[in-house]
């Protein structure tokens, strides 16, 4: 260590305040954290790119200042969307502070990865008063059936009005009316539970017509409408 002079100069004053940080709660316990390896918890974050034509959901699960688990969830341009295959192969086995330093590629996943690190470390996780924490895999159970994100996708004009295209059931088929012509209901289909059962030998149209329901006043309208083409 290099010393100017004048700090050479100078006498020799005991420090008084030796008091340790704040404590954070993690994962059951209150922890003076002091380095990276001190930090653990499973928390979320939003983040967008710059500009602002997209955001990032990032879940992670940290153990010890490791990320063990991430869960990337993007909306917004098709590069975005590739961007998170290349974020989840990046993050897991990286310190929290080497992900805050590294190119996710994306500017929504570095800015999710940002608010991430500035919640966690300062003791703001869902896991803050769990003991042990959550189990790695408890980033899956942010997802609906099916390991499908639940995305809420609607349309609107002045002129023609609403569309649901996508809503926590799934994929919407189709929209139904009132005398009014007010939506009442819709029919959507599982999509996640669908190709799943697909996969383990059910015919399509079997799958199909096992995962789509109904919901709200469904069977009360007086017409239905696709709502991506009519």
């Amino acid at each position: 260590m290099e010393y100017t002079q004048e700090v050479k100069n100078m006498c020799c004053v005991c420090k008084g305040a030796k008091h340790e940080p704040a404590p954070i709660p993690e994962e059951g316990k209150w922890v003076n954290a002091k380095q990276i390896t001190d930090i653990s918890g499973f928390t979320h974050g939003v983040g967008w790119c710059a500009p602002q034509q997209g955001a990032c959901k990032l879940t992670l699960n940290i153990k010890d200042g490791i990320i063990e688990e991430a869960l990337v969830e993007t909306i917004g341009c098709s590069g975005m969307t590739h961007s998170a295959a290349m974020a989840a192969e990046i993050l897991p086995g990286k310190t929290i502070l080497e992900a805050l330093n590294t190119d996710l590629v994306c500017d929504a996943i570095n800015t999710a990865m940002r608010e991430l690190f500035l919640q966690i470390v300062y003791g703001r996780s869902q896991s803050a008063f769990s003991d042990n924490g959550l189990a790695v895999g408890a980033g899956l159970e942010d997802l609906g059936k099916g390991l499908c994100s639940m995305v809420g996708t609607t349309y609107s004009t002045k002129e023609k009005g609403a569309r649901y295209l996508n809503l926590t059931e799934g994929y919407i088929t189709k929209l139904a009316l009132d005398d009014n012509n007010e939506i009442i209901g819709y029919e959507f289909v599982k999509l996640g539970q669908m190709m799943e059962a697909i996969g383990k030998g059910m015919s399509p149209n079997d799958a199909y017509a096992k995962f789509t329901g109904h919901y709200g006043r469904f069977d009360e309208a007086a017409k239905y409408i696709d709502p991506r083409h009519e």
